[in-house]
């Protein structure tokens, strides 16, 4: 490289003198330097906002400025989860008193069998709404909430106590009714916690096995049928089901916060 391509190199950003315009028109590597250089172009300069931009920055700004005041502190995690269970609590006791007119009591099972996958379902209950709202720096693992739902379900069919009291197929439907009719609160409220993070699959499912599970107990506890077709279609399939909606009315939510 020549002394007057140095220079040339020097001078690429603003006009080149009449010299050095000569000589970079007879070297092939200054004609090569400069096209290469006018090729990239100058950097795109970044458009002023408009009064409608900055009107809407403003908005923005006084409407966090207005929850910040209000709410200088976060709401405590475990208290949403308080309230949460505390709604699955009330809802439980009202659905076994409404639905128990006739006796709320009345799995055939043996008492060891019932109280020990009624147990199952209330930890089950318990840790879906603690996946669900407890914040963690990573995702809870699907195969644990997946793993979960499997272990109540079989537990369901293992304790069953064979007796089939009521005709199939209005038994089924019967007890199907029932459960969707008690989802619909915990279900409503997990989906409204649910919103002020960010939507993460793993999480709406939990919330969903959760909260349909406070009937899934009621009808364990109550239910007379203990054949295996009913509990699988009118306990467990119903609850796996709502759980499933959960998932996808919640992807369909917007989100109040991005956090984790």
């Amino acid at each position: 490289m020549t002394p007057e391509c140095e220079r040339v190199l020097d001078q690429m950003d603003g006009p080149l003198p009449p010299d050095l315009a000569s000589h970079a028109a007879g070297c092939a590597d200054c004609r090569a330097l400069l096209a290469g250089f006018h090729a990239l172009g100058p950097p795109a300069s970044v458009p002023s906002p408009t009064p409608v931009d900055e009107a809407r920055l403003e908005q923005t700004r006084r409407q966090s400025l207005t929850e910040l005041a209000a709410r200088p502190r976060p709401t405590p995690w475990w208290k949403e989860v308080a309230v949460l269970l505390a709604t699955y609590l009330v809802v439980g006791v009202l659905g076994l008193f409404v639905v128990g007119r006739h006796g709320m009591m009345l799995n055939a099972a043996s008492p060891w069998a019932v109280a020990l996958v009624a147990l199952l379902i209330v930890v089950g209950v318990g840790g879906g709404a603690m996946v669900a709202l407890a914040p963690m720096r990573r995702a809870w693992p699907f195969t644990l909430v997946a793993s979960g739902a499997l272990v109540v379900a079989l537990a369901q069919l293992t304790g069953r106590s064979g007796v089939q009291a009521r005709p199939f197929l209005a038994g089924t439907l019967g007890c199907m009714g029932a459960e969707v009719a008690l989802s619909v609160v915990p279900l409503a409220l997990a989906l409204v916690l649910l919103c002020r993070s960010a939507f993460q699959p793993v999480r709406a499912l939990a919330a969903g096995l959760s909260s349909a599970g406070v009937s899934l107990l009621v009808l364990h506890v109550h239910c007379p049928d203990g054949s295996a077709g009913h509990l699988m279609l009118g306990h467990v399939l119903p609850w796996l089901v709502l759980a499933g909606v959960a998932v996808f009315i919640r992807s369909r939510l917007p989100s109040r916060s991005f956090a984790p």
